[in-house]
């Protein structure tokens, strides 16, 4: 599908009356301002499972992390719907699968999104941003968006006030414009403010940035939406932290993003806005298995549909409505994120379209007897279904050809059950044994299938994906 340029404030005014309150469209913004919680979602970039304290870790010391698991909740099962940035990042924002919203693949079938993709996540498409702004919300994107850097897909055209960071990942930068791709750029809003960004300091900077962030909006609802540029190859980190840890640069750049958390903690609690305030700490996908990170105790890495490329760690802090301490094992994910923050903040999920995640309030609260609100959770690589979770089982589907996000397909794999309870390394088959649950959970397979999709079969549910006719590559700083 071709976009059709169109002003940002003529999509806010659509979006307002998509999403509605006690069935009616919203009017103006300072009527609803009131006893509206504050939402702070740091996103990192390549963490692992084991890669903090409280998940594991005995090489990186995250005090901070620890103390917000302490004070907050620990979520065990909580997982992305795709072990590359891209795709994860579009369904967090969204709250729906990537196939759903076909952010899965870019325009050469490559896993992601790079520098000069035509392709985009549709602006007609309504992020939490946007939903939030119907509410009132003061909203700032901080770090790497990578869900298209065309002028037409920036954050600012998608729900937030303003944007500073990276439009991309950080290894994405071209070192000369002969290479075809523009020096890694630094944005404020839209305009490039520093080509090559130096990333010694971008933890640091950010940092900074959602402090003062914070403190300008103290008295209003705010949302600030903070996805690390760390712990993406390659790694970096500021004077203060390089060179410090026991694990090398993988180390440093984790350590530092937990003093990070500390200064955001910090800053809410001086402010005292710590009980208006909601803190999401989680990963857009499981490590690479290099330079440092770890997914243990879990089985794979990035780029696969095993649990340690889409199970990663989670933390969630609201004092006074997560109980201190506590820990939950149901299954949940980042779809979950848009319902949630809209229900908490008076609105509803989009009603006009198809919304894969599910308002988990009750499990955040530690209610008795809450569940998951999944049936069933799919694990997609690119295009292709290649497990189902339902409960504590997972399904690895036989496939004739089983796809890997970079390098050569896997070849052919058999099916396999596991009791995820009891094998989190996913070691034991045990499909002979519970046939009934294979045809159960194969059946949520076909479902999903029908709904959004296989390897060279359109879903029913799909919805397009936006494309610019002569993408720019207008991010070089003269």
């Amino acid at each position: 599908m071709t976009h059709t340029r169109r002003s940002f404030l003529k999509r806010i005014g659509a979006t307002a009356a998509a999403v509605t309150i006690g069935g009616s469209a919203l009017g103006k913004n300072d009527a609803v301002t009131e006893n509206k919680p504050n939402f702070i979602l740091i996103f990192i970039d390549d963490m692992g499972y084991g890669d903090i304290g409280c998940f594991g870790s005995k090489k990186n010391r995250t005090p901070h992390l620890d103390k917000m698991a302490s004070e907050g909740m620990k979520f065990t099962d909580f997982y992305v719907t795709s072990s590359v940035c891209t795709p994860s990042r579009s369904s967090l924002m969204t709250g729906c699968y990537p196939r759903r919203v076909n952010m899965h693949v870019n325009q050469r079938n490559l896993c992601v999104l790079f520098p000069g993709d035509p392709k985009g996540l549709n602006p007609n498409e309504i992020t939490i941003a946007e939903v939030l702004k119907t509410q009132g919300y003061a909203t700032k994107c901080i770090g790497k968006w990578h869900l298209g850097d065309q002028p037409e897909f920036l954050p600012t055209r998608q729900g937030f006030d303003s944007y500073f960071g990276i439009p991309y990942s950080n290894d994405m930068g071209g070192r000369s414009k002969s290479k075809g791709r523009p020096p890694l750029p630094l944005m404020e809003d839209e305009e490039v403010i520093e080509a090559p960004v130096s990333q010694d300091t971008l933890t640091k900077r950010y940092t900074e940035q959602a402090v003062e962030f914070i403190k300008a909006n103290k008295d209003n609802p705010f949302f600030i939406y903070l996805p690390h540029a760390m712990v993406h190859l390659p790694l970096y980190a500021s004077k203060d932290f390089r060179g410090k840890s026991a694990n090398g640069r993988y180390g440093d750049a984790t350590e530092e993003l937990d003093w990070s958390t500390g200064q955001i903690l910090k800053t809410l609690k001086e402010l005292k806005l710590d009980k208006d305030t909601l803190v999401i700490f989680t990963s857009d996908n499981g490590s690479n298995g290099r330079n440092g990170g770890s997914n243990a105790p879990l089985r794979g890495r990035k780029g696969q549909t095993l649990e340690g490329g889409q199970r990663v760690p989670c933390i969630m802090r609201w004092p006074g409505r997560i109980p201190a301490g506590k820990t939950c094992d149901a299954l949940t994910s980042t779809i979950d994120v848009l319902p949630t923050f809209a229900k908490l903040a008076g609105a509803k999920a989009p009603t006009d379209r198809i919304i894969d995640g599910r308002d988990i309030m009750s499990l955040m609260s530690g209610k008795k007897g809450a569940k998951s609100p999944h049936e069933a959770f799919y694990f997609y690589q690119m295009d292709q279904l290649q497990a189902v979770r339902s409960g504590k089982w997972k399904l690895e589907l036989g496939l004739e050809s089983r796809k890997r996000n970079w390098g050569k397909p896997e070849g052919q794999t058999t099916m396999k059950l596991f009791d995820l309870k009891n094998d989190i390394h996913e070691d034991k088959d045990v499909s002979a044994a519970n046939p009934e649950v294979v045809k159960r959970l194969l059946a949520l397979a076909d479902k999903a299938r029908a709904d959004l999709g296989d390897v060279n079969k359109p879903g029913k549910g799909q919805r397009p994906a936006a494309f610019v006719k002569k993408p720019i590559k207008q991010y070089l700083k003269e």
